[in-house]
């Protein structure tokens, strides 16, 4: 009997690589179901939180510095920034948890607050990145009128530009420092982005309206891309984009929230001629912060009119290895010959080698007042 063929040995091909499958894809109906949900365990969540800041706040022995607790916020942020994984950019997480704070804070307590008004300049915006929106945010014409605000306890706090990146200090706030008795108890940086904005398009804006600091933080912008249009100053950049919404042919510098607030288009975006360009923020009260190590002080000092004095002031600084940030000179009123002085430095009124600096100058000092002493912040988009 024939054997049978063996059969040929089956040659095994390599396995094709397996892809991974998709998701499935959720229905319309599902995703619906899925937000839904979503928003019920936000809602809670977010009431929970503040409910729980609330009652923190109750139960601290200083209510007013658990109020007004700029460290601590700025902590939160830094957290909540460097634990986001997106999609939200950090600006947003931020203004989620500012809102929850401002919000658990009226419950204690409404916080008012005066500031270089009208309403979506950028001091508004400084006012609403350090109190949030539930504050009783209160807008006033002038600086002069903020300090007066808060110096009569109208305001518990006050906020108003105090130094630019570009143009240097802000005169009219200096001025009331020498004039009442109130001290920085903190300070907010913008970095401040001005758009050219308008309702016309750009071949048929013929005026551009702002104040004075942002038509100067934009010239060469300004000068070089619209050069047929005049340039109008007026007192706020809230001011200039009413004026742009409602005139044909007007166009406003100002900020992208007015842009937003006041139905206008963004015909050009960040024009500002210094990509850098910051503003600080001094907020103005009566409160004494405690040393955080991350510190500046601010001193208001006359010495005496002869050649070495102010060299011999400066020299305290050296000696004892504080770094002086700022410093701006103005002359007396009257017919007394000499200057006045403002200075920041790095460090707290209550750190060993700020006492000893100021101990050496208050001995040459003709006048000495320290405005305060509060953590530095970091610049804000």
């Amino acid at each position: 009997m024939a054997k049978k063929p063996l059969p040929k040995k089956v040659r095994k091909s390599a396995a094709a690589p397996v892809k991974p499958s998709k998701p499935a894809r959720k229905s319309p109906m599902a995703l619906e179901s899925e937000l839904k949900r979503l928003d019920r365990e936000i809602l809670t969540l977010v009431n929970k939180r503040a409910g729980t800041t609330t009652a923190w706040i109750q139960g601290q022995p200083d209510l007013k510095r658990a109020m007004f607790a700029p460290l601590a916020d700025d902590a939160l942020f830094a957290t909540l920034q460097a634990s986001n994984r997106g999609p939200l950019p950090a600006a947003a997480i931020r203004g989620i948890f500012r809102q929850i704070l401002s919000a658990a804070r009226l419950q204690v307590k409404t916080v008012r607050v005066a500031y270089l008004g009208p309403a979506y300049s950028y001091t508004h915006i400084a006012a609403i990145e350090r109190f949030g929106e539930s504050a009783d945010l209160v807008p006033v014409t002038t600086i002069a009128a903020v300090f007066e605000e808060v110096n009569r306890g109208q305001a518990n706090y006050g906020i108003v530009p105090i130094e630019n990146s570009t143009d240097g200090r802000i005169v009219d706030t200096l001025d009331m420092f020498t004039r009442l008795p109130l001290r920085i108890c903190g300070e907010v940086q913008i970095a401040i982005h001005h758009n050219l904005l308008a309702r016309s398009p750009r071949s048929e804006v013929t005026e551009i309206y702002s104040k004075p600091q942002a038509l100067s933080q934009c010239r060469e912008w300004l000068s070089k891309n619209m050069p047929q249009a005049r340039l109008l100053e007026v007192t706020s950049t809230s001011t200039a984009a009413q004026l742009a919404r409602d005139k044909p042919g007007a166009g406003a510098v100002a900020s992208m929230r007015a842009a937003v607030e006041y139905d206008l288009n963004v015909v050009a975006e960040s024009i500002q001629d210094n990509k850098n360009n910051v503003t600080r923020f001094a907020i103005i009260g009566d409160d004494e912060t405690k040393p955080t190590g991350k510190d500046r002080t601010a001193l208001l000092l006359q010495i005496p009119h002869k050649p070495g004095a102010l060299a011999d002031a400066l020299a305290s600084f050296k000696r004892n290895k504080i770094n002086l940030t700022w410093i701006e000179s103005f002359p007396l009123r009257g017919p007394e010959s000499g200057y006045l002085f403002f200075l920041d430095f790095e460090g707290h009124s209550h750190d060993p080698r700020i006492k000893r600096t100021l101990s050496d100058i208050e001995r040459m000092a003709v006048r000495m007042e320290v405005l305060g002493s509060y953590p530095r912040s970091e610049p804000l988009s």
